[in-house]
């Protein structure tokens, strides 16, 4: 029954990763980025993304302890080490796009708002704030991908 209900959780686990990065990237922002003005679209930005990464660590965390605790009681495969080394991976880039990555880009936008107000010119700055939003696209990617490698080793 403990194995089953393991199974389970993992399964959960695995589901509300790769549905809450599918249903982000493919519905959500191209919705909000076609129905909202930017500066609205910044705002809820603001307020999504440390709650869609804390999903994902959540995730994570629960699917590498379910993927051990079961690969504890079934004995150690190759496919149960690579699942957790995934889940492990996963979880570093969520907590990395969490934080730092996500106040940084912030913290750009926040400094050319100023000085596009200030009248000030400043590509070098977009230019840091967009490949910083590149990396995050990237990585989110990363995750979506390592997710359904996780689901190809079940």
């Amino acid at each position: 029954m403990m194995q089953h209900t393991l199974a389970y959780l993992h399964l959960l686990a695995l589901s509300v990763l790769v549905g809450k990065v599918v249903f982000l990237s493919f519905v959500t922002a191209p919705v909000l980025a076609r129905n909202l003005e930017p500066d609205s679209f910044a705002r809820v930005v603001r307020q999504l993304f440390p709650r869609y990464y804390a999903l994902g660590m959540i995730s994570a965390a629960v699917g590498w302890a379910t993927i051990t605790a079961l690969a504890v009681q079934r004995g150690f495969s190759p496919f149960d080490l690579v699942s957790s080394g995934l889940w492990l991976g996963i979880l570093a880039i969520e907590n990395y796009c969490r934080t730092p990555l996500t106040p940084q880009i912030n913290e750009l936008s926040d400094t050319l708002n100023v000085n596009r107000q200030r009248g000030l010119n400043t590509p070098h700055l977009i230019q840091k704030r967009d490949s910083l939003h590149r990396l995050s696209v990237q990585l989110n990617s990363a995750v979506l991908v390592m997710g359904l490698c996780i689901i190809g080793l079940i």
